[in-house]
């Protein structure tokens, strides 16, 4: 493949970050992993690890062997939020245009998940707090085990709880009245609470969390990855439209993808009584 083929013409100038410094990277077999590295102190998020997060969502749809992505934490927590003094410390020190640079980053982060055509997937042990529960809150997949536990605590430090767009986000998933009673009062709920609240894709033991997250990922890896980044896209889009308008945008995109060759596979595979070989074209 030369230089002017895609994938490469897509990103022109601009190579591939082979490099991240903030977290670890690792693709294999169609997944492609981030698993935040500071175990000690529950991984919180830094200025960096955001901006790398931010960053590595923006590459991920021209890695052409990504087709999943999966974010999960070294050791007993998931994501503790970010950093009391790295963040905070700073925070409390910086000008009111340094501050809107932040928060804007830190927004950026999740849209650019919402957005990221890739299904994502969160793996959940021990805490998912602050900004770590609004990263699995954005993800389109949330394992968590019998550890698990949530926290959008940002009222707790004297902050909105609408931060990072968890406002946005939360009431979609656990309806207005849980939204309100996690995001005011900031407390701590455990994995049951959560699958209870609607807030867990699947709940396991804590042994089986790899396994099952490794399952799910194998599983959308292998499927039609036109399909699932159009669904994706629509519910996410679809969410503030109009019936009328969702009902068109719907239309529009089933015509398209009814042009594919992963539809035509269907078909043929149908007929041959086979699995479908998905080529994501």
């Amino acid at each position: 493949m030369t230089a002017a083929d895609p994938p490469y013409r897509f990103r022109a100038s601009a190579p591939l970050t082979t490099d991240w410094q903030h977290f670890r990277f690792e693709k294999a077999d169609g997944v492609a992993t981030v698993t935040l590295l500071r175990p000690e102190k529950l991984n919180p998020l830094t200025f960096e690890s955001y901006a790398d997060l931010r960053d590595l969502l923006a590459e991920l749809p021209h890695h052409q062997d990504a087709r999943v992505l999966v974010i999960r934490g070294e050791g007993r927590g998931f994501c503790g939020g970010g950093d009391v003094n790295e963040i905070i410390g700073e925070l409390i020190r910086m000008e009111p245009r340094d501050l809107m640079r932040f928060t804007k980053m830190t927004g950026d982060v999740i849209r650019a998940m919402r957005e990221c055509p890739i299904p994502i997937i969160t793996s959940i042990q021990g805490i998912a707090a602050g900004a770590g529960a609004v990263v699995a809150l954005a993800s389109d997949f949330r394992v968590v085990s019998a550890s698990g536990r949530f926290a959008f605590l940002f009222t707790k430090v004297g902050l909105s709880g609408g931060d990072m767009g968890a406002a946005y986000l939360l009431p979609r998933v656990v309806g207005l009245g849980r939204a309100t009673e996690l995001l005011m009062l900031g407390g701590t709920i455990d994995a049951e609470t959560a699958d209870r609240y609607g807030l867990v894709s699947r709940l396991v033991a804590d042994g089986e969390l790899d396994a099952a997250v490794a399952e799910l990922a194998a599983t959308l890896a292998a499927g039609p990855t036109l399909a699932l980044a159009q669904t994706k896209s629509l519910l996410t889009r679809e969410l503030d439209m109009s019936i009328s308008a969702s009902m068109e945008l719907d239309a529009m995109t089933q015509a398209l993808l009814m042009t594919t060759q992963d539809h035509t596979e269907f078909h043929t595979a149908f007929n041959e009584k086979r699995p479908p070989n998905w080529s994501g074209r």
